[in-house]
């Protein structure tokens, strides 16, 4: 399975490396550093990288690429779901996954590494059970283990081991106790130059926080459940259920977990919450060009737009550009041709525009083609797809829970062509 996983940051170091099988040598790693140099952007890297003896799988967060090295043949998606679970758990342990934590924490990831594989393969890779096997850091306990020489290794094994929900340990109490849902749903799109739509689909997920006493039984059902395409759950979910009656079912793990992730990849059923209106000209003749565009709400159920920013990456011809926003503030870094624009809130009855000239090179013909805009934004209280929850029930236990359910869309690779 995984002999060994590298760190690597953006400088392109490798900061830090685990072995389980046997020592894999650094140098394996040239091979991931020569695909990295022929992607243009860290996120263009290929996830699958073969080599003469091993294959590398790699993910790209927080700045950081996890690298992970296999000798044998094994599915690629088990491999690098693996690796964003490591991520998500340092992000659990730690608050936030960034090369200086790692570092700061160098000991507890170490610990936490050999727990979750064994001998090359997932052991426990639910949060719950490796905060009860691996303390999570703090001053005090950090203190105590430097002057007594202690570890953060708990003295017993996890309770949830030994039953039937390995994802829950026994004899849970809350004195509050509440249950959150989040649906959070990220639309991706590329729209041409007259507002059709060209793609358009939406990866959602369901996060949940639950701490809820004892042993409880949660069924969550959805107003329009067919909605939902291609789908992942947790563990924890009961598949035949959610197959016969379209109803979630789940005895929950403790604290935060994604209960399942989804996709609605059907044209027909991807609203487009904003539209640009854009008149970007270049003249053969003069060294002016044109650039104005609007950006506006359509289709979001009268909820706000908000936290827009517009980006665009400007031809080479591009020496400057003079442009009045309406709102917001605009920069546009003559060097690596970038304009920038932080719109914030989209008010409907005040459009926000950007306005002016750009100055282009002399002598220079015209740009063969326009440039792209890239859109990021957020709506509160709106999941785009139309996914509504209708109830959550919760049985096995006499206590009425705090429920609450909150949904937001954002913009995930969102583009207008010009």
């Amino acid at each position: 399975m995984i002999h060994s996983l590298f760190l690597i940051n953006s400088s392109g170091d490798i900061f830090l490396e685990k072995h389980w099988k046997s020592v894999v040598s650094r140098s394996v790693c040239d091979y991931f550093f020569e695909a990295q140099e022929r992607a243009t952007e860290a996120e263009n890297v290929p996830p699958v990288i073969p080599t003469p003896h091993h294959y590398l799988l790699n993910v790209y967060r927080h700045k950081i690429f996890f690298v992970a090295v296999i000798q044998t043949e094994v599915p690629p998606l088990f491999v690098i779901e693996f690796l964003h679970r490591v991520v998500d758990t340092f992000q659990d342990y730690f608050g936030v996954c960034s090369e200086v934590v790692i570092k700061d924490n160098v000991v507890v990831v170490y610990e936490v590494l050999e727990e979750m594989l064994d001998n090359g393969f997932p052991l426990a890779t639910e949060s719950n059970i490796l905060k009860e096997l691996i303390k999570p850091p703090t001053i005090l306990r950090t203190v105590v283990n430097t002057i007594t020489g202690s570890t953060n290794v708990g003295d017993q094994l996890p309770t949830g081991q030994l039953s039937v929900v390995p994802w829950r340990r026994t004899g849970v109490k809350y004195t509050n106790n509440e249950a959150y849902f989040d649906v959070i749903e990220e639309i991706d799109a590329i729209i041409d130059k007259s507002g059709s739509t060209i793609t358009a689909e939406i990866q959602g997920v369901i996060d949940a926080c639950v701490k809820l006493t004892g042993m409880p039984d949660l069924t969550l059902s959805f107003m329009n459940p067919r909605l939902l395409d291609d789908v992942s759950f947790h563990p924890c979910v009961r598949f035949k259920r959610w197959e016969s009656e379209r109803i979630l079912s789940f005895i929950p793990p403790d604290g935060n977990f994604r209960l399942l992730s989804y996709h609605v990849s059907a044209q027909n059923l991807v609203a487009i919450p904003v539209y640009v209106k854009h008149n970007i000209s270049f003249r053969d003749s003069s060294s002016l060009g044109r650039f104005e565009i609007t950006v506006g709400p359509k289709q979001t159920m009268g909820k706000t737009v908000e936290g827009v920013m517009v980006t665009s990456q400007m031809p080479k011809g591009v020496l400057n550009m003079s442009l009045t926003p309406s709102q917001g503030m605009h920069t546009f870094d003559p060097v690596t041709k970038l304009l920038s624009w932080d719109v914030g809130k989209i008010n409907p009855q005040k459009l926000p525009s950007l306005k002016g000239t750009m100055s282009l090179q002399a002598g220079t013909s015209k740009p063969d083609e326009n440039p792209t805009i890239n859109l990021q934004f957020k709506i509160q209280q709106l999941a785009i797809s139309g996914l509504k929850v209708n109830r959550l029930d919760m049985y096995g236990e006499k206590y009425k829970p705090f429920k609450g359910i909150k949904y937001m869309t954002k913009a995930g690779k969102f583009q207008v062509r010009t």
